[in-house]
């Protein structure tokens, strides 16, 4: 799938004459205060909740506009940047030290898996502007994907439906279904068996979702 930029920060927020453009923010007033409020629930009622109480972790994603289907396993080490960008089906797992960047939306397919220190970046700058833009990118992780510990997955990268990436392995394009890679950058290894019944040509997420 190609990378289609789903937010320019430069086509959303004006200059007001600041002169030097990397002072500018990349993103509204309310964006930015509804943030700083998330982060202050995630710091008292969030981070600090027993690891067993994950239907109160939802719960609390969802009061700010997360998507999330049943069974999700959110541990209180994980960070999400934006919940009203967060869109996950049923059995979705974010383990502890993982961490969503997701200025635009990112959709998490059944039964898939982040572990420990997993870093998703929705997000990079436009280098070649001399103001230096923000450009997110709405990315998609199918159903039954793997994500391994300390792994990294790069903006606009698509996961498809049961692709692994390896530990400490590094996405900088997307990964074709049911297949392992690993390495910096990461590289298709083998393929993966296909145990879920899922066809191996559908898209990375069930029609629910898209």
């Amino acid at each position: 799938m190609a990378r289609e930029v789903a937010y320019d920060a430069s086509q959303h927020i004006a200059a007001d004459g600041i002169a030097d453009p990397y002072l500018r923010p990349a993103f509204s007033r309310k964006n930015r205060l509804v943030r700083l409020l998330w982060q202050l629930v995630w710091l008292t009622l969030y981070r600090t909740s027993p690891r067993p109480l994950h239907a109160w972790r939802v719960a609390l994603l969802r009061s700010f506009g997360a998507t999330m289907g049943p069974h999700c396993h959110f541990y209180p080490g994980s960070r999400i940047w934006a919940p009203w960008n967060l869109r996950c089906a049923d059995q979705v797992t974010a383990a502890d030290g993982v961490e969503i960047y997701n200025p635009a939306p990112m959709h998490f397919g059944s039964h898939s898996i982040l572990s420990q220190g997993a870093y998703l970046c929705g997000a990079t700058h436009d280098y070649n502007s001399a103001a230096f833009p923000l450009l997110a990118y709405e990315m998609r992780f199918g159903a039954y994907c793997w994500i391994c510990a300390r792994a990294s997955v790069g903006p606009g990268v698509q996961v498809g439906v049961g692709a692994v990436l390896g530990l400490g392995s590094v996405a900088t394009r997307s990964l074709e279904p049911w297949t392992v890679y690993a390495g910096n950058p990461a590289v298709a290894l083998r393929a993966r068996v296909n145990t879920s019944g899922i066809p191996v040509m559908e898209t990375v997420l069930e029609d629910s979702l898209t």
